[in-house]
């Protein structure tokens, strides 16, 4: 979700790509979330971070629940950023409390987006 709501809302500035611990399939809920504002993940899967390769990337951000998984190690040229969020695929419960836990993560990550790339791009320039 990072991913995408990064490329919709701050593509013109930033290169988005993701990896994760677990490669695979996007989970549906995360793909219904996004879908409701606009944002297509249908065609998107989980990387794996060696898919990644030797790229170095300028910023590397992590968006991991550190409480419940370690989060990899992936160099950056300029900077790592850390934000935990809750993994929404641990919330147990009907399809409508699992989409709606994904609504809320989904929102909590484009709220920190938007206030930490717009506040980088306004000191950049």
């Amino acid at each position: 979700m990072a991913e995408g709501l990064l490329r919709a809302f701050h593509g013109e500035r930033y290169r988005a790509f993701s990896a994760g611990t677990h490669p695979g399939r996007v989970n549906p809920f995360a793909i219904r979330a996004m879908e409701e504002i606009g944002i297509d993940l249908g065609d998107h899967y989980s990387k794996s971070v060696d898919d990644l390769g030797d790229q170095l990337m300028d910023v590397v951000v992590t968006v991991c629940d550190s409480a419940k998984e370690a989060c990899p190690y992936v160099p950056a040229k300029e900077r790592s950023i850390h934000h935990s969020f809750e993994d929404p695929s641990a919330v147990e419960g009907t399809d409508e409390e699992k989409l709606a836990a994904f609504r809320r993560i989904r929102d909590e990550i484009k709220v920190w987006i938007d206030a930490e790339f717009e506040r980088n791009e306004a000191t950049a320039d």
